[in-house]
């Protein structure tokens, strides 16, 4: 048996099927997220649902996924794409994820303090998240239709009428705001507590 990686295959099983991921075969394209304030504990869950996905799944998983790690690695994984495009390094139609790994990076060690004068410590976890996508023998078919929308500028036009409209407000509670009347002769005359 030849005992070099590029003839290796890595059989695994991720998320009850068969993943062949090949070991320094292919293009891949790497990317990598440090210093992720998150436990790495916590985004390893949100890792695992991904590992072995396309880009297509990977990425409906994701948005649909209520943990906060999911933001940030969706956030990584369309920079991955968009690099890959960029780049030509794989044909993002037959991509998939080959690995995902989350390693501990440093902690920020902070203390709370407790009953008797003692303190007790607390340790702020950060992640560092290494993904690699590689491409698959067939192209896989989009199950997901996703569509991103486009943060659009407003013209200044409308602007200036959306300022207008608060400064309007702003007059009218201005104007509103009722003005303090003499107490009437009734008021000063049956007092509760007489003033003589």
């Amino acid at each position: 048996m030849p005992s070099d990686n590029i003839t290796q295959l890595k059989k695994r099983k991720i998320n009850n099927r068969s993943v062949t991921a090949p070991l320094g075969v292919g293009p891949s394209q790497t990317v990598k997220l440090n210093y992720l304030r998150i436990a790495p504990r916590k985004v390893r869950s949100v890792a695992d649902l991904i590992r072995g996905l396309s880009l297509n799944e990977a990425e409906a998983q994701l948005m649909f996924e209520r943990r906060r790690a999911a933001k940030p690695l969706l956030k990584l994984l369309r920079s991955a794409v968009a690099s890959a495009k960029a780049n030509n390094r794989i044909d993002v139609e037959k991509a998939y994820i080959v690995s995902i790994q989350v390693d501990q990076g440093p902690m920020l060690k902070r203390q709370l303090p407790r009953a008797m004068g003692v303190a007790t410590p607390i340790q702020k976890k950060m992640s560092h998240v290494t993904m690699v996508l590689g491409e698959s023998d067939k192209a896989l078919a989009p199950r997901f239709k996703i569509e991103v929308k486009k943060k659009v500028k407003l013209p200044e036009e409308v602007k200036k009428r959306k300022k207008g409209k608060k400064e309007k407000a702003e007059k009218k509670v201005e104007v509103v705001a009722p003005k303090k009347e003499q107490p009437g002769f009734l008021k000063r005359m049956f007092r509760r507590k007489s003033g003589m």
